[in-house]
């Protein structure tokens, strides 16, 4: 049997459509020097709220609409830990993420018993079929206008300038005008929009269905996919391309008679696995950013 490569191909792309959402979020948090251990509940709460919302609506648009309102939401709620108040980075991201994911399960058995509940109203695939193009229209703007803008935001816009100001020095930014704890919560919301859309994309696109545990991870793979490309645009796109191919890959593996004597625990892993040797090989002396996990307070 000849080996399905546009297949695994075209899934690659739409494995990875969330990581990139996600992962793009992560980075306009991360070069404000917040590190935002809040992104795997975010990702969920945008995938449950954006399921509810079309749900209840039945229309997708609306639920892309709410997501984006819960990942400000998820966004606004680790500025004012991390920012305002000074909590410790790695408690607040933990508990943001354990409280999203909490409170999108007690919600889930208390409106739907808890069970999987699917949606009428999702994305459909643009150019139907099996081919590379058969995407949905959130990886499309993901690939083509999300990563391009952001690289442009960051590379030569005023905002990034001061997003990576901030980053490095907020001492020397505050005293250039910079207003540092505004750049921060605008990062840390428009991050989490990202994030949060990453999420939906899994409830109204790719599934259609909520069920619980439905991020598997993603949001702590994105966080090593940061660190893989070094804050920088597309190496991220490359690494959440380099695991999308991979899970595709074990994927077409899982169903192929040449491997089935492997085991199916071991073929899950592989993705994984492919990350964290991509991360030794080349997160090793990764530089951060200035003022990476470090509160800013005004003298």
């Amino acid at each position: 049997m000849d080996f399905p490569l546009l297949a695994v191909l075209a899934a690659t792309l739409t494995i990875a459509t969330p990581l990139v959402w996600a992962a793009l979020g992560a980075i306009l948090n991360e070069r404000t020097g917040i590190m935002n251990l809040g992104i795997e509940g975010t990702m969920y709460a945008g995938a449950f709220v954006g399921f509810l919302t079309a749900a209840y609506t039945d229309s997708a648009l609306l639920g892309i609409a709410a997501a984006i309102v819960a990942g400000l939401v998820a966004g606004l709620l680790m500025a004012v830990l991390t920012v305002t108040l000074g909590v410790n980075q790695h408690v607040a991201g933990i508990g943001t993420t354990l409280l999203l994911v909490a409170a999108s399960d007690f919600t889930n058995r208390l409106l739907f018993s808890g069970g999987s509940q699917t949606v009428t109203a999702k994305f459909d695939r643009w150019f139907p079929g099996t081919g590379v193009f058969a995407q949905y229209p959130m990886t499309y703007v993901a690939f083509l206008i999300l990563a391009p803008a952001l690289w442009w935001v960051l590379r030569s816009s005023g905002f990034g300038l001061r997003l990576r100001a901030v980053g490095e020095n907020p001492e020397a930014a505050d005293a250039a005008g910079i207003p540092v704890a505004s750049t921060r919560y605008a990062a840390l919301m428009f991050g989490g929009a990202f994030m949060a859309i990453g999420g939906a994309f899994l409830t109204l696109s790719l599934l259609g269905s909520f069920t619980l545990d439905i991020v598997s991870g993603r949001g702590w793979i994105c966080i090593a996919l940061v660190i893989f490309g070094r804050w920088r645009v597309w190496p991220v796109v490359a690494g959440a391309l380099l695991f999308g191919f991979a899970d595709a890959l074990q994927l077409q593996l899982a169903i192929s008679p040449m491997f089935s004597a492997v085991p199916n625990e071991l073929l899950i892993a592989f993705p994984y696995i492919v990350v964290i040797a991509a991360l030794a090989i080349w997160g090793r002396g990764v530089r951060y950013p200035g003022s990476y996990l470090t509160p800013y307070r005004r003298a």
